[in-house]
């Protein structure tokens, strides 16, 4: 069964006769599932059972809940999410790549990928693709609400198995489109019928388009395409070759000018000087190259030095409209020539990892207004001046900022606060929701202290069967996590657990930790800080950037990253931003493990004990 395919256009069609879905970037897929078993296809009918090894488990962890409404087929695509509204295509491309057995294994658990469903074609054998997309749709709502699966895309959501939202105000989606660069907008007429014979203008894609400006600096005579580059480090890159989207007239001018001016550098290459721009459509950027360029138009005025990787970036990566910039030049962090337009990318580029920790929490930042080093202040309450779109919370006569959205996010990074701290709870409980150590040595001279703190704790961890997180503190230390189940443990409860551990560690090695809270008291020994984990105290949240001048950030690891040659100066602001892209967030199953910690069975065994004593 291959699936429908729909049509491009360059408006989205307007009216009563048309529904509206996000357009997601990744791999068309169709499931197949009887009781002879499950089969995701391909749109050339590939079977990828093998490459994407989560969805069949998913599928599988549902089976008893499905078999009533078996046979059953679903359209969808086969996605790994960024946030609600936008797929990084790269890691779904990078998966369909692959082939061994155990890479694909452990790609699956970096980077989980999702099954979003979109159309039912099936269900207890009855073939639905004659019936009209308005019933079919409802069908499909109505049987996700009885499976209990989401009724609309949730990024980090534990199912990977999700309805896409349908939406009847066209507007209303492309703003979520925009506002989180999203691949574009598919919009259905109610009445169409599900057909793959041929494209179709019952379903039309409207894509969400990216203008990027480059130099053109190649022209391939035997197959008709030019190249285009931006300058990085004062080299030039090539990041796309391109000839869709020229007129006739664009492509003989452009084409003659390199023959009569360019220098043939191979066969049917000509090159000329960097000296002509021009603005290119696209609908990403994969790290090399730009996706489905087009040529939009040229750009006379404009100096080849101004075509940056850095404008580039920005260029992807729009700010949205209604968040006002200022300054996007000003220097943040000169020492390592980090600019405010740099910070508000890193946020941008750091916020799905980010906000999950930030939302329905009370903020306390540190802000910087003239950048690092320079002035700095504490802010807890809301300013005056805070846009409508800042969500807040009161509590003990403050007005806490809450960051639940790219939007507060990027607010406050023009506002220059470059650190995040927050409390152990959530602000509709009073009860933490984890448990952190913070592992203070004196200096960074002896953050060998922390590695060994932080290792011990983990061999603690591991016989009492709790499941622990790491990251550094971006300043001298690192800061070990114990998540826990929502609404289940006092701060009492945790105090028992966390003075018990740093109590034994300090009995087993004296020479190296201690619990003293005096500075001076301490001598060259790492501060085990049990006492910070209380209500109303706060800790710097994982991808916040630190106030210093090396932009380091406080950044999850993966514990077999914890050893001698961990240094808290390798995490900055540049080097994170590629640790996200090559191996994903160390604490994506932070919310999970947590829900599942068995965090009553070791309290209970350490209550126990203490009453022995």
């Amino acid at each position: 069964m291959k699936p429908m395919l729909m049509m491009d256009a360059d408006k989205v069609p307007v009216g009563k006769d048309w529904l509206y879905e996000a357009k997601y970037d990744g791999f068309r897929a169709i499931l197949q599932w009887d009781k002879k078993g499950i089969q995701l296809f391909s749109r050339n009918e590939k079977l990828l059972n093998d490459m994407f090894p989560e969805i069949i488990e998913e599928c599988r962890r549902i089976e008893h809940l499905i078999k009533p409404y078996l046979p059953i087929a679903f359209d969808g695509e086969l996605v790994c999410l960024q946030d609600d509204f936008r797929s990084e295509f790269s890691i779904v491309q990078t998966r369909g790549r692959m082939r061994k057995k155990d890479v694909i294994e452990q790609h699956s658990t970096t980077f989980p990928c999702q099954y979003i469903v979109f159309d039912l074609l099936i269900i207890k054998g009855k073939n639905l693709t004659e019936a009209e997309l308005e019933k079919r749709k409802a069908q499909l709502k109505k049987c996700f609400e009885q499976l209990g699966l989401p009724i609309k895309v949730q990024y980090r959501h534990e199912s990977l198995i999700q309805l896409v939202e349908m939406f009847t105000d066209e507007k209303d989606l492309w703003n979520q489109i925009s506002l989180y660069n999203g691949e574009g907008v598919i919009a259905k007429r109610k009445k169409s019928i599900w057909s793959n014979e041929k494209r179709t203008n019952q379903w039309l894609k409207v894509k969400n388009w990216r203008l990027v400006t480059v130099i053109i600096t190649k022209y391939e005579q035997v197959n008709g395409f030019f190249t285009g580059a931006v300058y990085k480090d004062k080299q030039l890159i090539e990041i796309v070759t391109f000839k869709h989207g020229l007129s006739e007239e664009e492509m003989k001018t452009l084409s003659e000018l390199f023959l009569i001016n360019g220098k043939k550098t191979g066969d049917s290459i000509y090159e000329i000087l960097p000296s002509i721009c021009a603005n290119l459509k696209c609908i990403s950027f994969d790290g090399k190259h730009l996706r489905e360029p087009r040529f939009h138009s040229f750009q006379f005025d404009m100096n080849t030095e101004e075509c940056q990787w850095r404008h580039m970036l920005r260029q992807l990566n729009p700010i949205p409209d209604h968040v006002q910039i200022t300054h996007p030049d000003k220097p943040v962090w000169p020492k390592v020539g980090l600019e405010k337009d740099d910070y508000l990318l890193y946020l941008q580029m750091a916020a799905p990892y980010m906000i999950p920790f930030l939302e329905e929490r009370h903020l306390t930042l540190i802000r910087f207004p003239h950048g690092v080093p320079g002035e700095k202040f504490y802010q807890k309450s809301v300013p005056d001046y805070a846009p409508e779109f800042v969500k807040t919370s009161r509590d003990e006569d403050i007005d806490y900022i809450v960051c639940n959205d790219i939007t507060t996010l990027l607010w406050l990074g023009n506002q220059l606060a470059l650190e995040y701290h927050i409390p152990f709870q959530t602000i509709d409980t009073n009860m933490p929701t984890e448990i952190v150590f913070d592992l203070d040595p004196p200096s960074v001279d002896e953050f060998s202290l922390s590695v060994e703190a932080a290792l011990r704790m983990k061999a603690i961890f591991d016989q009492f069967q709790l499941k622990s997180f790491v990251k550094t503190s971006g300043g001298k230390g690192l800061q070990v996590y114990i998540p826990l189940p929502i609404n289940k443990f006092t701060y009492d409860d945790t105090r028992i657990f966390t003075k018990f551990i740093a109590d034994f560690l300090c009995d087993q090695e004296p020479q190296w930790f201690t619990t003293e809270r005096l500075k001076k008291n301490r001598g060259n020994k790492l501060y085990l800080d049990y006492v910070q984990h209380h209500e109303g105290k706060t800790i710097v949240a994982p991808y916040s950037p630190r106030g210093n001048e090396l932009a380091t950030v406080a950044t999850p690891l993966n514990w077999d990253e914890v050893g001698t040659s961990l240094s808290p100066d390798l995490f900055t602001i540049h080097s994170v931003i590629e640790r996200m892209k090559t191996i994903g967030d160390p604490f994506l199953e932070f919310r999970k493990v947590g829900d599942a910690q068995p965090f009553a069975v070791v309290l209970e065994q350490l209550i126990e004990l203490l009453k022995e004593k």
